[in-house]
């Protein structure tokens, strides 16, 4: 199914007594390219998650958002220093005897001392903590993927909408062309009883002449190669892989035949055609811009 590179999911789910969300957004670009927001202290799932959604995603520019809050459990761990907070209490009794000071040392004053105590984040089980992640990124990552599958199949219509077109103006040119050389027979016909003064002009010279004409100003191998191009278009327009840079390509080439056409045509009338042509070509590159 055709993809745009365009898409945003999103997903909140408590698990495990975590609240987890994760949100993915992307936009255009020729490659995969991933760049994630996630808490310090879970640095570690920055690769999992770029490894897990390029396994979804082959070609944009990839942001992905993740938080996590514990709300069951501990999050962190207060620890005392207790060598420090014995140098402290040793200290101020030094200081009682030193100075006869009254003994009021109790727990609330040894808290003061902020130094003795640190707090750091309770240990986890990363692949315990992955494992929640991942469930919360497959649905974020469902709803986006979702979200690129309905622009795709409004892009893939559009592109469809062109081609037959394209087709069409094709089958108009083959139509055209024999007239062409028709036409230029009459017209050297007439060149040549204007010139000899004599309505017995050579058939034989004739002939040849119109067939010499006819070789340079034949389209045929063009209409043909366009024409394989468009099928391979609708093929690959079919296909469930991503198909954006083959897409690319076989536009190159729609418009290389069709230069060709216009440049070896010497009639108004195709000259129109080539022009409708490429004018369709040109929006069907803006479109598969945005197709994986």
């Amino acid at each position: 199914m055709i993809r745009s590179m365009t898409g945003y999911g999103r997903c909140q789910q408590i698990r495990n007594g975590r609240d987890i969300s994760v949100e993915i957004r992307s936009v255009n670009h020729r490659f995969f390219e991933f760049s994630a927001r996630i808490p310090r202290v879970y640095g570690y799932l920055e690769e999992k998650m770029k490894s897990f959604v390029q396994s979804k995603v082959s070609r944009g520019k990839v942001d992905v958002n993740v938080t996590v809050f514990t709300i069951e459990g501990k999050e962190s761990e207060v620890e005392i220093n207790k060598s420090l907070a014995q140098g402290y209490i040793e200290a101020l009794r030094e200081l009682k005897d030193e100075f006869g000071l009254l003994d009021d040392l109790s727990l609330s004053s040894i808290s003061r001392f902020g130094d003795i105590f640190s707090v750091r984040k309770a240990a986890e089980d990363e692949e315990a903590v992955w494992a929640d992640v991942q469930v919360v990124a497959q649905e974020a990552v469902d709803h986006f993927i979702a979200m690129r599958e309905t622009e795709g199949k409004r892009l893939k219509a559009d592109v469809l909408e062109k081609l037959h077109h394209i087709e069409e103006i094709v089958s108009q040119i083959e139509a055209r062309s024999p007239q062409t050389v028709a036409n230029y027979r009459e017209r050297l016909t007439a060149k040549m009883q204007e010139v000899l003064q004599d309505k017995n002009v050579d058939e034989q010279r004739l002939l040849l002449e119109a067939a010499i004409y006819s070789e340079k100003i034949a389209v045929d191998e063009e209409t043909v190669r366009l024409k394989s191009h468009l099928k391979q278009f609708y093929q690959l327009l079919e296909t469930d892989q991503a198909v954006g840079r083959k897409l690319d390509f076989l536009v190159q080439e729609l418009n290389r035949e069709t230069n060709t056409i216009g440049s070896k045509a010497q009639d108004i009338e195709i000259t129109g055609m080539v022009v409708e042509i490429k004018s369709e070509i040109e929006k069907i590159r803006e479109q598969i811009q945005n197709i994986e």
